[in-house]
């Protein structure tokens, strides 16, 4: 038992990482039912879409999730409003500071774990009144930072008091083990969760899962500001060719315009966006959720450290 199962009320110090136009009621339920804690991906969708999923999600599981607020979105207002209205007790936060939201959350009863990529911002997210730290280091699929996650997460354990969780790069449970040894209190998991049956991505995505390795991967949108972990395939070797010109930031968002809808719905490997973390290399099956959590606790007990 950890400070993060205490916190959150869940069975395994588990999150699953919030991953957009993934991460819907089938994937949140089967994640909370197994003892962890399913984390609903607001970003893209509209408003009532969220209101939906949440209560979809409630009829599917009475064990606590959360959902993810991506606070650059025009809409972060109102999905607030649908976290309090509908009594989800837990929100995780990227893209922007939950500042403006603390008191009424709070007030509420919501517990807030910004997701953060470096200390500096984690230790703003304390001061803010934060319950815990989400800190992703770039091994992470999708938007990352730049800070790789061992020493992420070694600087963060140290520096602040509230209770840290581990992502980036983490899929098992010899990778739980090395987070907790370094001061964690438990671990973001997102990319392991593609390769699972709830998971509702296509299924060319999960064998595309399923075929690659530590180095199938690459970071696009270096140069503007937004670096976006995938799968290397046509359209990252397109955008990186256009970035090295450097043209516009319109003309490469125009490329990568519905590019995860392409991959995650119409199983586009080609020019879609395959977003996944470099730790792909060590997922070779398709399981249930509940038997990847039983996988992930019986690694993690069989973890035994070499006298020295």
């Amino acid at each position: 038992m950890t400070l993060i199962n205490e916190l959150l009320g869940i069975k395994y110090p588990i999150i699953q990482g919030a991953m957009a136009k993934i991460s819907t009621s089938e994937l949140v339920s089967a994640v909370s039912e197994a003892g962890g804690l399913g984390v609903i991906a607001s970003g893209g969708m509209t408003t009532e879409q969220v209101r939906e999923e949440v209560r979809k999600t409630q009829k599917l599981t009475d064990k606590p999730f959360a959902v993810n607020v991506m606070l650059m979105m025009e809409n972060r207002d109102d999905i607030i409003d649908v976290v309090i209205e509908e009594g989800v007790k837990i929100i995780t936060s990227g893209a922007g500071t939950p500042k403006p939201y603390m008191k009424r959350l709070k007030e509420a009863g919501v517990i807030v774990m910004p997701v953060v990529p470096n200390v500096d911002i984690a230790l703003k997210m304390e001061k803010l009144g934060a319950d815990a730290v989400i800190v992703e280091g770039m091994e992470a699929g999708g938007h990352i930072g730049e800070v790789c996650t061992f020493p992420l997460v070694s600087a963060a354990t140290q520096a602040l008091s509230i209770p840290v969780v581990a992502a980036g790069g983490l899929s098992n449970g010899q990778s739980l083990a090395a987070a907790l040894a370094l001061g964690a209190k438990g671990v973001q998991m997102g990319t392991v969760y593609l390769a699972t049956k709830e998971c509702p991505v296509s299924d060319a995505y999960k064998e595309q899962i399923l075929l690659s390795n530590e180095t199938s991967t690459v970071v696009t949108g270096r140069k503007n500001g937004a670096p976006v972990r995938n799968i290397r395939n046509e359209m990252t070797s397109h955008y990186l060719e256009l970035e090295a010109k450097e043209v516009s930031r319109d003309e490469l968002e125009a490329l990568t315009i519905g590019s995860l809808y392409k991959a995650v719905k119409e199983g586009d490997m080609v020019n879609g966006s395959v977003m996944a973390g470099q730790i792909i290399g060590t997922i070779s099956t398709i399981k249930t959720v509940q038997e990847l959590h039983d996988d992930i606790l019986e690694q993690y007990r069989k973890v035994s450290l070499p006298k020295i």
